[in-house]
């Protein structure tokens, strides 16, 4: 068996988990070139450069009594590093607006952990009667004694949404309106022989996607195997939505990014949720 000198290994290992823009000089110290500071590494981290919390290289937290929490200058700087601009097409114009809108003298707008608003969006593999399936789930963080966590709120999964593909016009069976008379005996005529009994549901039925979810996993027919990509959904800031993603690629303008970025007009919030939500 080969043995590694314990030094070698040391290396090998900070070497595999140093960020993107650092490396080992002959010391073993990490040398950062400027990328790994530039990069927001982590979700919490982003939270805290959009609301200018934190100094530029990462390394000191920023109190309500220091001069630069929440420091405007330092928000816009952060702020701008805080978009893609290699992949998406958020305009410059887009990205002025909001951030002027963000750093306004007379309501300055910061994101809050936990003030709601927003959710992440948890793109997953399960196996599902003999197939590798994808299945997103949407959480969201709620209170829990003392402190919170995420949970399960909504689930998009393709043989759910097929299952209640609900006919509509000409295409919907019904019940007679005089069904009542006949002590609802066409009840068994319409389920024994329609296959989509979704049909005789109110208008504003939705199914309950979450519950079969769970009842699927409960029944062990729908096994976990892992989580392919997580991303995020921002409705905190007033009239504003963005969202979040991840980019792992060389460079400067890498880590958690905003990714999409709109102003929403009166209703624009419900259709953006609507299609993420994947409903009709």
């Amino acid at each position: 068996m080969r043995i590694v000198p314990l030094i070698t290994l040391i290396t090998i290992i900070l070497s595999i988990h140093s960020a993107p823009g650092q490396t080992l000089n002959s010391s073993g110290r990490i040398i950062d070139d400027g990328r790994f500071a530039a990069a927001t590494k982590q979700v919490n981290q982003f939270f805290r450069r959009f609301n200018a919390e934190e100094s530029k290289d990462g390394t000191v937290r920023y109190l309500p009594d220091d001069e630069n929490y929440h420091n405007t200058d330092l928000r816009k700087s952060f702020i701008n590093i805080l978009f893609d601009n290699e992949t998406s097409d958020v305009s410059n114009e887009l990205k002025r607006e909001f951030i002027n809108h963000v750093v306004s003298d007379t309501y300055p707008q910061f994101l809050n952990f936990h003030g709601g608003d927003w959710f992440s969006e948890v793109n997953t593999v399960f196996n599902y009667n003999g197939e590798r399936l994808e299945v997103v789930l949407f959480l969201k963080l709620q209170p829990q004694g003392l402190g919170y966590e995420w949970v399960i709120e909504n689930v998009s999964f393709d043989p759910f949404t097929a299952a209640f593909d609900k006919p509509e016009g000409d295409e919907k069976k019904f019940l007679h309106p005089l069904s009542h008379e006949l002590g609802f005996m066409n009840l068994r005529k319409a389920i024994v022989e329609n296959p989509k009994p979704e049909s005789y549901t109110p208008d504003d039925y939705q199914p309950d996607y979450l519950t079969l979810f769970l009842y699927e996993i409960k029944k062990d027919r729908l096994k976990f195997v892992t989580v392919k990509d997580t991303r995020f959904h921002f409705f905190q800031i007033d009239n504003w939505y963005f969202e979040l993603s991840q980019f792992n690629r060389p460079g400067f303008n890498t880590g958690w990014l905003i990714a999409n970025l709109m102003k929403l007009e009166d209703g624009d919030k419900q259709i953006i949720l609507n299609y993420i939500y994947d409903r009709n």
